[in-house]
């Protein structure tokens, strides 16, 4: 871990472990997520008038929780001069963190009020191991990968972890960053999709937009990986990709990814990269696959092009739900006529797709 601050550099290995300042008095911080693809999560500090406002705050592991502390100690501070965190959504490598650092250090955790039906069901004891999961994938004909889940551990949430926020973010709420020298505003835009409650941050006077998992540099966010689902998750996340094209351009600030791109230009190369995968995914339809399980093995997956049995059981289940979203938007759209029955072996909801 480097003991100074450095100038963030977009062709540079963005996971590497620093402080790396991307605009005035703004620090991107990326910490570790261990087991996962993404490999590193970015943090931002924000300098403020009585230390320090973070946007999203890592994964609850000792690894991340070490190396945020150090990024703290190059910029003069501590864990203690964190005055608040802005979630941008309630998953565990945005999230957790800020739960366990809150109730160390007394820092204020905000997150979008959308989130709170995820949350509530984190927190429930009660909750069905593999739930909602298990009946979306069934719905979607996926049932080798629901016969996978069910001889793996269930694995449980620590409810230290979270915990409900200080406060619920409402859509456009707006918060002063900085002192009387030099303020920033940040505006929230709730920008549903990737989660129900997503939120971006704003900063429109210097043209920065902090986007969590909404608009990623190099990839596509996993869309309504949620606990409380919605009906159509891509349709959600299609139209917040619109709202924000129809915002003042801005530097890209991304939760997974190097800094450099604009967010108009991203937005647009999202957009082509879902109307393609639609066009993919009717016409598997009009070959005669007419479950999303079924069209999600004629697509090809990652960046390697990958078949659906190459990967490992989490991107499998991903792979399928994003492909059953897909379909959805299809049929509620009208080029795709959806019929749902009950199985008779199962007693799920499957849903078909024809032409």
């Amino acid at each position: 871990m480097a003991s100074t601050v450095t100038d963030d550099d977009p062709d540079g290995d963005w996971t590497a472990p620093g402080v790396y300042r991307c605009a005035t008095d703004v620090y991107r911080i990326p910490l570790p997520l261990p087991n996962d693809g993404l490999r590193a999560v970015n943090v931002y500090a924000l300098a403020d008038s009585t230390g320090w406002t973070l946007i999203d705050s890592g994964w609850a592991i000792d690894e991340a929780r070490e190396l945020l502390e150090k990024a703290l100690a190059a910029l003069g501070s501590g864990l203690g001069d964190v005055r608040r965190f802005l979630i941008t959504h309630a998953h565990r490598d945005h999230y957790t963190l800020a739960s366990v650092l809150r109730r160390e250090y007394g820092a204020t955790v905000l997150l979008g009020g959308g989130e709170k039906p995820n949350l509530d069901l984190i927190q429930d004891r009660d909750r069905v191991p593999y739930e909602p999961e298990r009946t979306r994938l069934l719905r979607c004909g996926a049932i080798g990968i629901v016969e996978e889940l069910g001889r793996g551990p269930w694995p449980r949430a620590d409810p230290r972890e979270w915990e409900a926020p200080d406060e619920w973010i409402a859509d456009r709420a707006a918060f002063t960053v900085g002192d009387q020298a030099a303020t920033r505003t940040l505006t929230a835009v709730e920008t549903p999709g990737h989660t129900r409650g997503h939120l971006v941050f704003s900063d429109d006077r210097n043209g920065l937009m902090f986007s969590g998992d909404h608009i990623l540099p190099r990839i596509t966010p996993s869309i309504g990986l949620q606990p409380s689902p919605v009906a159509s998750p891509l349709g959600q996340f299609l139209d917040s990709l619109r709202l924000v094209r129809g915002l003042p351009d801005a530097d890209l600030l991304p939760a997974h990814g190097a800094v450099g791109g604009r967010v108009h230009a991203r937005v647009d190369e999202l957009l082509a990269h879902h109307d393609h995968r639609l066009a993919q995914c009717r016409d598997a339809v009009a070959a005669g696959n007419a479950s999303a399980d079924a069209v999600a093995r004629v697509l090809r997956w990652t960046r390697r092009e990958r078949r659906l049995d190459e990967m490992d059981l989490f991107n499998r289940m991903l792979a399928v739900l994003e492909t059953g979203a897909h379909l959805d938007v299809l049929a509620d759209r009208g080029d795709l006529t959806r019929t749902e029955h009950t199985d008779p072996e199962t007693g799920a909801t499957v849903a078909t797709y024809t032409v």
